[in-house]
């Protein structure tokens, strides 16, 4: 089964990566696919560009989880990264028989509802929601009634079929965000232990978030 982790990566740090390896032993993942996007549809666009971005995860995976890889199909499409097209593209390669699995957060899941074409997404893989230990989250009432005929208790019954299953899975979630990281850099603060050394190294090499010029 083939794990889809989408993000805007910027940058990338130590709370993707734990992550990323949770989700890869708890679901059982062959693999696990970084996705940086390049137009992210729900958020601000990014500080650091798109090549940019891409050198941060490069340095990161250098000597990575094997099985982790980076996909850069959204970074080549022009326009917004719909999440639905991704899938589309990658289920195009891999056939309709190969599970697929697209990797969310909890906050993000329950905006899911706004997405571009969001109710196609069951039928291209399925979803596996990250949530912190003990979340009892409120679902709106449009998602309740969709999520109710697609969950699956047993990470196990993802690998029996292609798609349409969505899964909880609880993860370490470490307190630790890109925009924290950002901003420590922005004022000159040391971001050591928060990302891998080789990606603070690249950061250091391109010059991002450094401190305004006086």
């Amino acid at each position: 089964m083939i794990g889809i982790y989408g993000g805007t990566f910027d940058p990338i740090h130590y709370g993707h990566l734990r992550t990323a390896l949770e989700a890869k032993e708890i679901l059982g993942l062959d693999q696990l696919r970084l996705v940086p996007c390049q137009i992210p549809p729900h958020r601000a666009t990014p500080g650091a560009t798109p090549a940019q971005r891409l050198a941060l995860l490069e340095a990161a995976l250098a000597d990575a989880e094997p099985g982790f890889r980076i996909d850069t199909r959204e970074l080549e499409r022009p326009g917004p990264s719909y999440m639905v097209d991704t899938l589309e593209s990658i289920r195009a390669e891999i056939g309709d028989t190969e599970p697929l699995c697209l990797i969310a957060g909890l906050d993000a899941f329950l905006q899911l509802h706004r997405w571009h074409r969001w109710r196609d997404l069951p039928g291209l893989a399925h979803i596996a929601v990250l949530r912190r230990p003990g979340a009892a989250p409120d679902f709106p009432a449009e998602l309740r009634t969709w999520l109710d005929r697609r969950l699956a208790s047993d990470p196990g019954a993802l690998r029996t079929r292609a798609c349409g299953k969505i899964h909880f899975i609880e993860v370490s979630q470490l307190e630790i965000s890109a925009t924290r990281i950002r901003a420590a850099l922005a004022q000159g603060l040391s971001a050591r232990y928060l990302l891998p050394d080789a990606v603070l190294r690249s950061i250091q090499t391109l010059g991002l978030y450094r401190p305004p010029a006086a």
